[in-house]
């Protein structure tokens, strides 16, 4: 399925949170953090795995992807060399791309945050690559990006609270169950409005009142001493 602008600005309008209700897998761990806590995107992926001190195919992936594309970044479990700072996210942005997800760290923050292209990594560090020969570096191929396997064309979806790797056949029933989400959490007479009026997440949820009794504990205390007054 193609990621259309439509469908691009519906995501925008949903948190990757409100997916997360419905996912058992297809996410990356928390050690993935935007650079900004202001970072959202979502685009398909185009994938690299490097794992030395050179960057070239990092650089090769920005300038040769479809415009939109997220590139994703498989760095083998190497965390001291920061392939991405502002330079390549200023490069990146201006070949279209709509983000950078590292799994290993990035420099240049403050800079990285000035350009405004959503770049996610798992830390920062001083130390950098360089624009150098790599005879190991792969393009496009399945990689393992934060515990997660990342195929060319997966959706990659993130904001501060991580990053979901949607296949794109799955991608539109998982949109639609977020904003069936959105509109039942913040609807007018939805379920934060009823919270403000009183109401408790039991009268949504009733299996709620029933928790002791699932878990074989004993009864709760407080209802035991309200009993006996």
């Amino acid at each position: 399925m193609a990621l259309t602008k439509e469908l691009i600005d519906r995501f925008m309008k949903v948190d990757p949170a409100q997916l997360g209700h419905f996912v058992k897998n297809g996410y990356m761990n928390t050690s993935i953090k935007p650079v900004s806590k202001d970072f959202k995107m979502i685009g398909p992926a185009v994938t690299v795995r490097m794992t030395g001190d050179s960057n070239i195919m990092l650089y090769y992936a920005v300038e040769h992807a479809p415009k939109g594309s997220v590139i994703v970044v498989d760095r083998g479990g190497e965390n001291i060399h920061a392939c991405c700072g502002d330079g390549c996210s200023l490069n990146a942005q201006c070949q279209g791309m709509a983000g950078i997800v590292i799994d290993g760290p990035a420099t240049d923050s403050a800079g990285i945050v000035s350009v405004g292209l959503p770049v996610f990594a798992t830390g920062l560090s001083v130390v950098t690559t360089t624009i150098k020969e790599d005879k190991t570096a792969s393009f496009n191929v399945p990689v393992n990006c934060c515990g997660v396997v990342v195929n060319p064309g997966d959706i990659i979806f993130g904001n501060a609270e991580g990053v979901i790797v949607m296949k794109p056949e799955e991608c539109e029933k998982l949109l639609e169950m977020g904003e069936a989400g959105n509109r039942a959490e913040q609807a007018p007479d939805g379920m934060f409005a009823g919270f403000r009026s009183g109401k408790k997440m039991s009268d949504y949820f009733p299996i709620i009142n029933d928790a002791l009794k699932i878990a074989g504990e004993e009864a709760n205390p407080w209802e035991d001493a309200e009993k006996n007054k």
